[in-house]
């Protein structure tokens, strides 16, 4: 009992309620930095921190105004557009217009000497001020901080790359994927979604080009792989084109159209079967007679009118096959047609054939669609002979 009090005692002294003290500062000092650069907290901190700033900065201009020229107030306007809300930045610009005017009444007009307070500098803040404003009132709206705005954008073209990426394949398999979105920019409107269903035993890969091109279809983009990521294994192969056809009907886009080809290839026996929504035919490479095969089939556009049929067209690989998928812009540009493109693609692709297709998807879209300006997807699936699964 006895040392049960002491130790309250000592609990309950100056020092340990000191500790208590500044342990709950921290922490309430942290989770407002924290909630800020989420988009949920409040932006007092930063708006403290910039008006002690302003001070600051006119005592120095004040001071020695050859070294701290009157043009430095546009610091702090420029972080607070940067970091402050529309509300918090009109404050700030309040105290930065004050320190101004005190810094020109100080200083003297700026016909009587150097570094005073002159019509550019007011002009250059003020600008700054500007630019500064809109950008906190687009954040506002868009409900991010600045910094959290890159980090999503960052994140969304991560889980279009996941979701991308395409499962491994049982021995005597190889698949591969490239694609280069328009620009060199780091969205597309190209993108993949693929899963292994029936117990492992099918593969099933679905190629979509979304109408436009780069970050304009890229938020489409990400939107329709989730949707069609979920569908894919939840539906018989013959009804997923029909009900993504439903999904991009009801989405009432403007411009809400988009090209889509569907494998299901089963990886026992080899056979398959591909669906197409106006997408170019796939193309596939006879081990036996060393020649490229359209595989087209039929079926209309997605996103387009309701109730459409999509007709597949059947196939088999044989040990030595190669299936090759891809979107229009690998073979399709202004001054040269689909056909021409796909005759200069099969004849890039011979070039693979004796030393096998293990890193050919990419070289074949540098070799064959370097410098077009429109997102370009290919998927290259090989059936390995003998020769080529011993080694594996």
């Amino acid at each position: 009992m006895a040392s049960g009090r002491e130790r309250r005692a000592e609990a309950e002294t100056f020092t340990a309620r000191l500790k208590k003290q500044w342990h709950r500062v921290r922490v309430g000092v942290r989770r407002a930095a924290v909630d800020y650069f989420r988009g949920n907290g409040s932006d007092w901190i930063a708006l403290a921190g910039l008006l002690l700033m302003v001070p600051v900065i006119a005592a120095a201009t004040l001071a020695n105004s050859v070294w701290f020229s009157p043009a430095a107030l546009v610091l702090p306007v420029v972080v607070g557009g940067l970091l402050l809300r529309p509300a918090s930045l009109l404050g700030l610009y309040a105290a930065a217009a004050t320190a101004l005017i005190v810094e020109s009444v100080q200083l003297g007009p700026y016909t009587e000497g150097p570094s005073r307070v002159t019509p550019g500098v007011v002009l250059v803040v003020a600008a700054c001020g500007f630019f500064g404003l809109l950008l906190a009132q687009f954040r506002s709206r868009v409900g991010v901080p600045w910094r959290r705005g890159g980090t999503m954008l960052f994140d969304l073209r991560e889980r279009i790359r996941v979701q991308s990426k395409l499962p491994d394949l049982p021995g005597g398999w190889h698949r591969e994927m490239a694609l280069r979105p328009a620009g060199g920019q780091s969205f597309s409107g190209d993108f993949v979604v693929a899963a292994r269903t029936n117990g492992g035993r099918t593969l099933e890969v679905v190629l979509t080009d979304v109408s436009g091109k780069g970050m304009d279809a890229g938020s489409r983009a990400l939107l329709l792989s989730g949707a069609f990521g979920g569908l894919l294994g939840s539906l018989p192969p013959h009804a997923f084109l029909p009900a993504a056809n439903g999904y991009l009907l009801r989405q009432d886009w403007d411009e809400g159209f988009a090209t889509s080809i569907h494998l299901v290839l089963d990886l026992d026996s080899g056979d398959y079967e591909l669906y197409s929504a106006g997408h170019p035919p796939g193309l596939q490479l006879s081990a036996g007679t060393g020649r490229w095969e359209e595989k087209a089939a039929e079926g209309p556009l997605l996103g387009v009118y309701d109730g459409a049929q999509f007709d597949p067209v059947k196939g088999s690989m044989r040990p030595g096959d190669v299936l090759m998928l891809f979107t229009d812009g690998l073979v399709e540009t202004a001054d040269r047609d689909i056909v021409e493109g796909i005759d200069r693609l099969t004849g890039e692709a011979d070039r693979y054939v004796a030393g096998g297709f293990h890193g050919a998807a990419w070289h074949l879209i540098e070799a064959v669609a370097k410098d077009v300006n429109d997102d370009r997807a290919l998927l290259l699936i090989c059936r390995e002979g003998p020769t080529a699964a011993a080694p594996r």
